[in-house]
This record gives C-alpha cells, sequence and structure tokens, in this order.
C-alpha cells in the first residue's frame, strides 16, 4: 500500500553475499562478544528443531552486524552462550528479529536471556498494514531481495549442516537490520514508530510459557474416545512409555510408535510377542526395539487403577447483559470503520479480548481507559477518544 524506491532495493539486489562466520568454541564466543559491543543494531534468529528431536533443541544461532557479516553459533558444541548475555541485554544496541515471540522463547528457555531494545520487522509491517507477513514477502517488497529455498523442516541438529541449510540460516539473518530501517522509516512517517517500541518492549519483557509435561495426552489420541476404561488404562501406560522413549531417544513420539499403533495396542492388548507380530503398524524392527517394553506397559495398564474419565465442565452460555453486548457491538463497529481508515488488521487496532474487557467493564475517562490492562499507550493515545465515544454508545431500537 506504500510506495517504494527502485534505487533504494537496487543496492540489496546486487553484490556478493557477507562473509558467514562460523562460532564453535569458547574463545571464538568471547571475542565476537566483544567485537559487537557497541554496535547500533544486531539482527537476530535461531533454529530449532522440534520435527526430528524431542524434547526441542536449540541448534543454532544467527547474528548479522551491521556490515553484513553473518555468524553461525553453535550451540550443540558451545558449552553456554554466556559472552551474549551483555549484548542481549544492552539498551543501546537494537536486537532485530522477525516474528521474535521463538525466538525470544528458545533463547530465554535455553539460557534465561534478559533483552532490551528489540524490533520486530513482522510486527512493523503489521503497523504499517502489510497483509503478507512472510520475512521472503517483505525482503522481497522492501529490498528487491530473493531469498533461497526454505530449510524449515530440515533437521538442524544434522552435522555438518548442508551448503543449502547454510544459505537459508545466513539469508534468514543477514538482511533484517536493512529491512528494519526501511520499516521504521515508514512508521516514522505515519507516525506508528512509537507503537512499534512500545509492542516490541513488551515482548521483550514477556515470559516464555512453561511446558509441562502432558499426562492427559493420551485421551486426546485420535480414537481414544471409542476405548472402554480398561483400553484407556493400558494407553495411559503406553502413552507414559512412549514418552520415556522418546526423552530418552530424544525423538519425537510420534517417530517411536505412531498414535495410530498406540490406540490399536490398547484397543485389543496383544500378550505376547506372537501376537505384537500381527498388529499394524509393528514392524518387525519396531517390534524387536520396543516389544519387551510394549508388553510390560500393557501389563501395567491392565494392573493399574482404571483411570476415572475426566471432568468435563459444563460449558453453560454466558449470560451476556444487554448493556455490555451493545456496547462490545458498538467497539466492533467503530474498530472496523477505524481499521479501514487506517489501514491496520483489525485485530492489531482493537483485538477482541480486549473488547471483551472494556464492553464488561467499561473505563470512564481517558486516565482509566489507560489504566486497562495490555490497552497499551499508543492505543490509549491515537484512539483513546473514539474508544470512549463508542463506549458511551446509547442503542436504538435497530441495535438492540
Amino acid at each position: 500500500m506504500f510506495g517504494r524506491s527502485r534505487a533504494r532495493r537496487a543496492c540489496y539486489s546486487e553484490g556478493v553475499p557477507p562473509a558467514r562466520i562460523w562460532i564453535r568454541s569458547p574463545g571464538e564466543l568471547d571475542t565476537l562478544g566483544r567485537d559487537l559491543r557497541g554496535v547500533k543494531a544486531v539482527g537476530v534468529d535461531t533454529e530449532a528443531d522440534s520435527l526430528h528431536h524431542y524434547p526441542e533443541r536449540l541448534c543454532l544461532v544467527q547474528l548479522a552486524d551491521p556490515e553484513g557479516r553473518v555468524y553461525l553459533l553453535d550451540p550443540l558444541t558451545l558449552p553456554d552462550l554466556e559472552p551474549l548475555r551483555p549484548l542481549l541485554a544492552e539498551p543501546a544496541t537494537v536486537k532485530v528479529f522477525h516474528s521474535a515471540d521463538n525466538d525470544l522463547g528458545h533463547l530465554k528457555r535455553h539460557s534465561g536471556f534478559a533483552f532490551a531494545s528489540i524490533a520486530d520487522t513482522m510486527l512493523a509491517a503489521r503497523f504499517l498494514g502489510v497483509r503478507e507477513l512472510g520475512l521472503d514477502r517483505l525482503l522481497a517488497q522492501y529490498l528487491g531481495v530473493q531469498t533461497v529455498k526454505s530449510q524449515q523442516k530440515t533437521d538442524w541438529a544434522r552435522r555438518p549442516l548442508t551448503p543449502a541449510q547454510e544459505d537459508y540460516a545466513a539469508e534468514d539473518v543477514r538482511h533484517l537490520i536493512a529491512l528494519r530501517d526501511q520499516l521504521t522509516a515508514e512508521l516514522r512517517a505515519f507516525g506508528r514508530e512509537a507503537w512499534l517500541i512500545e509492542e516490541c518492549d513488551a515482548l521483550a519483557a514477556l515470559e516464555p510459557p512453561a511446558r509441562p509435561a502432558d499426562e492427559e495426552g493420551y485421551r486426546r489420541l485420535r480414537g481414544a474416545s471409542q476405548l472402554d476404561r480398561r483400553g484407556l488404562s493400558v494407553l495411559r501406560a503406553l502413552h507414559a512409555q512412549r514418552e520415556a522413549w522418546a526423552r530418552a531417544e530424544r525423538r519425537p513420539p510420534f517417530k517411536v510408535l505412531s498414535p495410530e499403533t498406540l490406540v490399536a495396542l490398547a484397543a485389543s492388548p496383544p500378550g505376547d510377542w506372537a501376537a505384537l507380530a500381527g498388529l499394524r503398524g509393528l514392524t518387525p524392527r519396531l517390534i524387536a526395539r520396543y516389544g519387551d517394553g510394549i508388553l510390560e506397559a500393557i501389563a501395567r495398564g491392565l494392573a493399574e487403577p482404571i483411570p476415572d474419565p475426566p471432568r468435563v465442565p459444563r460449558h453453560t452460555r454466558p449470560v451476556i447483559p444487554p448493556a455490555v453486548r451493545q456496547r462490545a457491538e458498538a467497539l466492533r463497529r467503530w474498530r472496523a470503520t477505524a481499521a479501514h481508515r487506517t489501514g491496520l488488521d483489525p485485530g492489531v487496532l482493537l483485538p477482541q479480548r480486549l473488547i471483551d474487557v472494556l464492553a464488561t467493564t467499561p473505563p470512564q475517562d481517558a486516565t482509566s481507559l489507560g489504566e486497562v490492562p495490555g490497552l497499551r499507550r499508543w492505543r490509549a493515545e491515537t484512539f483513546g477518544p473514539e474508544i470512549l465515544a463508542a463506549l458511551t454508545f446509547r442503542a436504538t431500537p435497530q441495535h438492540l
């Protein structure tokens, strides 16, 4: 929706790709930490591997400096990433991500890092009303850069990485600073740069969600609802055993034994090796590897207390007072109009969770509006009077 300068884009479509420097030893990482001290910005990306390994591992950290050099850090060989801590916490150095949620989560869980001064190019694009938010589309649109073939489903724990993997990892990070500069310039022109800074500060402070063991996950397997209580007891034991194997072998559970195989075993529990051989999905190799453990888990399931069925809470439809419903509808009408006027996605302008809060407990003035959790200062300052006006809407009969 906004214009582009061809001259501005051309400088990124020509020239030689910058050097890639592998960081595999503590000494190399110490040197990198010192070399990056004081830079104005650094591009950051990570690669983890949930498709091939379990639990998920941080396999690669990519950094790019303002001169276009790319550093590939190997967490699988480095004892820790501590030399990055001052850099990531330095307010004077902007850490540039694209879709920062996962990268921040990986780095916080892996090393307990704290972050200051981050910029998320996907958030920046959303504040410009851009609809196609993938990094490849933004690089093509803003910098004229054509990215390499995706390697998202690759095994990032494999060493050495293939040339295609290295290309993808480097391209994912080396243009981030330039992209951020272009997006920030347009945000500044539209008076929205402060919006991005506020949202990114909130994102940097967010704690990554905990990942507790899913002990009730067996109930959600397809076909589990068709089992009787004894079958569920066997399925529970098999599911726990598969989880133990997956963690020991660092493989995703579905690559150990498929969900369909677990449910089939629970539906008709075999009592010996011969019976195992007749089950679909259990190859001779799997039986040789897991047969004894499968039979032991089945025996435990048959002997353990039968699990009580989960208490399903009664989801009675809440009774929404007419006044709350009218305020919510008025906010949605205002949001639709404002989204069209500003070019912003309605969910960026005012997400449904905030509509629910505002309609239920409407603030009476600008001060109380600014105190609504999660509303953000940019919404209160830019759209506050309009939001308050929508909340004081008086319904006419056709709106009831």
